[in-house]
């Protein structure tokens, strides 16, 4: 059983935002381990509508009563301070705690916390080593960052001390866990709103790094320069992975496709072949992403027959290159991608695939990521055959920067691609419809409401 000793001063928890991904997966470890737990969000779901299933009573809207009988308030960092449940946990001396915050103080409930982490791919992972160790029968405690058929939802309780979660570097959310084992996947330009300069970001992931303690393990991509000097940080084990540098702990080779774009490939560890895995994901990324999770695992003494039945039943995480139907012929999927780097390895996956046309609808996610990263954006949508542009999805921000989807079509056209601003989703929709055709492929692209359109879409 985990250490709850530092919690059990909190005997009723009161959650604002308690539909969001990492909340509800709070929620239910709470639940699990005897805590009474309320919530309140600002919408239904399917997540608020299974934590009522499970008796913990949600409210949608705002549940003043709620806040005022219990010990402890976890927002999260959507959640502003003039909310008025908010208000009244000050009003009343009610300690509040910031999710982030509160997710740091279960990590150390548990004595084997192992964090995904990495600018791209950590959704992807953090299942592919949830599975490996559900398929072990470890009985894993899991927290992702979508929704996992086999889950049935993104989170996991579990009876054992190991504590899979997805570690985001946002606001450096990640310096407030206690990992016992640590995946870097890539270091990447992003989140420049918040870290401003690259080496900002590079140093968050160092001080990540020492949060390891000596008994650890740090898993590293070899392939990425960034994670390079990872290893000099920490006094934990480490293991490289590659698909370019055969001396790595890990290596893949013999890398083919199918005619759907799923790879089959031969592992090397330490130089020995170690076992030949398919994969149920395209991509050369996902080869990458799964050498992580392999390194991990057997780091773990999981067979690797559980590995690979394992990896080979991963149809891949809600919105990580979805197939959503069919139109006019046309294959429709849709992918959260919303990064330079992402919709590369995103076009990439496409290069193995056998189609037409290929047509990518992009929503740009938060304006301050647009303004910076204009060039490369334009630069990686020129891989597709038709761009669609949709308005940008604001998020957290206010227009400041003086952008706009119009700027990035017009900077592709400069480039010599021709590029289609469309100003909303109907017009879209139908423009789609009039012009794709037999053996195309649509892909809807980004982090917002792009979702939306794929239903919208596809023929019933």
């Amino acid at each position: 059983m985990p250490q709850i000793e530092n919690l059990k001063k909190y005997k009723k928890v009161h959650m604002i935002g308690i539909g969001g991904v990492s909340m509800s997966g709070i929620a239910a470890i709470l639940h699990n381990w005897g805590f009474q737990v309320t919530g309140s969000d600002w919408s239904q779901s399917d997540t608020t509508d299974k934590l009522n299933e499970m008796g913990i009573p949600v409210t949608i809207g705002h549940n003043i009563e709620d806040v005022k009988n219990s010990d402890v308030v976890v927002y999260s960092a959507a959640i502003k301070q003039d909310d008025p449940e908010m208000q009244t946990a000050h009003a009343y001396g009610i300690p509040t705690i910031e999710r982030a915050n509160f997710l740091g103080d279960l990590t150390r409930c548990f004595k084997d916390t192992i964090c995904i982490s990495g600018t791209h791919g950590k959704t992807t992972t953090t299942s592919m080593v949830s599975l490996c160790f559900l398929e072990a029968l470890l009985d894993p405690n899991i927290q992702v960052g979508a929704f996992l058929k086999p889950l049935n939802g993104n989170y996991r309780v579990g009876n054992s001390e190991h504590f899979i979660i997805e570690a985001c570097e946002y606001v450096e959310s990640f310096l407030k866990f206690s990992p016992k084992a640590e995946i870097i996947l890539n270091i990447d330009n992003d989140h420049l709103d918040y870290f401003k300069t690259f080496e900002n970001i590079k140093n968050a992931f160092i001080k990540y790094v020492k949060l390891l303690p000596d008994d650890g393990v740090l898993v590293i991509n070899g392939d990425d320069k960034n994670c390079q000097d990872m290893i000099n940080y920490t006094n934990a084990k480490c293991y490289k992975y590659s698909i370019t540098q055969k001396d790595a702990d890990f290596f893949a080779d013999n890398i083919t496709f199918d005619c759907n774009g799923l790879p089959t490939f031969d592992v090397y560890k330490n130089g020995e072949f170690y076992e030949n895995i398919s994969l149920s994901i395209p991509g050369k990324h996902n080869v990458l992403n799964c050498l992580a999770c392999i390194s991990l695992c057997d780091h773990y003494s999981i067979d690797k027959s559980y590995i690979k039945s394992a990896l080979l039943k991963f149809t891949g995480a809600h919105r990580r290159f979805e197939f959503k139907g069919k139109v006019n012929g046309a294959s429709v999927y849709d992918d959260y991608g919303h990064h330079p780097t992402e919709i590369l390895a995103t076009a990439n996956c496409l290069n193995n695939k056998k189609y037409n046309e290929s047509w990518v609808v992009f929503q740009p996610h938060t304006y301050s990521r647009t303004k910076n990263l204009l060039d490369d954006f334009a630069n990686a949508l020129m891989h597709f055959n038709h761009i669609i542009l949709l308005d940008i999805y604001a998020a957290r921000e206010v227009n400041q920067y003086n952008i706009s989807s119009k700027d990035l079509a017009d900077k592709i056209i400069s480039l010599g691609k021709d590029a289609t601003y469309l100003p909303n989703f109907d017009i879209c929709v139908s423009y789609l419809k009039n012009h794709v055709a037999e053996n195309d492929i649509i892909l809807t692209l980004g982090a917002g409401t792009v979702t939306e359109i794929g239903p919208l879409l596809v023929e019933k």
